[in-house]
């Protein structure tokens, strides 16, 4: 087995030319990344909390995009494949739809959120939910892979 200089990483070549599979670990992406894509999903209550905070927010999206580029680079394989997936567009929708579903319901039943702290309160468990299912698509999805033989174990 030989390898072959690509870029920054080494690929190791077989005696056949072909390149190895991925592995699913070097794949992951990690469980932190999905804390800012958990603060946007509570973004809009976070904005209700708190009016002023749209510079931090929008600071926290440009640093999400940046790491997504530069230090997460050789996971952006994963991440187009996860988007590509229907798991992860149904998590998407849910997730918006349990953010209107459940503020609907809410006003329904005259309980609607209007509080600073109801809307932090609000914020951390869309925050939490968020995380929590794509972490679990990103589970499903490399065993998907592992599977079907397009990443090794």
């Amino acid at each position: 087995m030989s390898s072959i200089a690509v870029g920054v990483e080494v690929v190791a070549v077989e005696e056949t030319g072909e390149a190895e599979l991925p592995s699913a670990a070097g794949m992951r992406l990690p469980v932190w990344f999905f804390g800012f894509e958990g603060v946007l999903a509570g973004a809009f209550d976070l904005l209700r909390a708190f009016p002023s905070a749209w510079p931090a927010l929008v600071a926290l999206g440009a640093v999400n995009l940046a790491v997504s580029l530069t230090l997460l680079r050789t996971r952006l394989k994963l991440a187009k494949l996860l988007w590509r997936g229907k798991g992860t567009r149904k998590v998407a929708f849910a997730l918006v739809g349990l953010r209107f579903g459940s503020h609907l319901l809410l006003g329904l039943l005259g309980a609607a959120v209007a509080s600073t702290f109801g809307h932090v309160l609000f914020a951390l468990v869309m925050a939490a939910v968020t995380v929590a299912r794509l972490a679990y698509v990103q589970r499903t999805a490399l065993a998907a892979l592992v599977a079907d033989g397009r990443v090794a174990a």
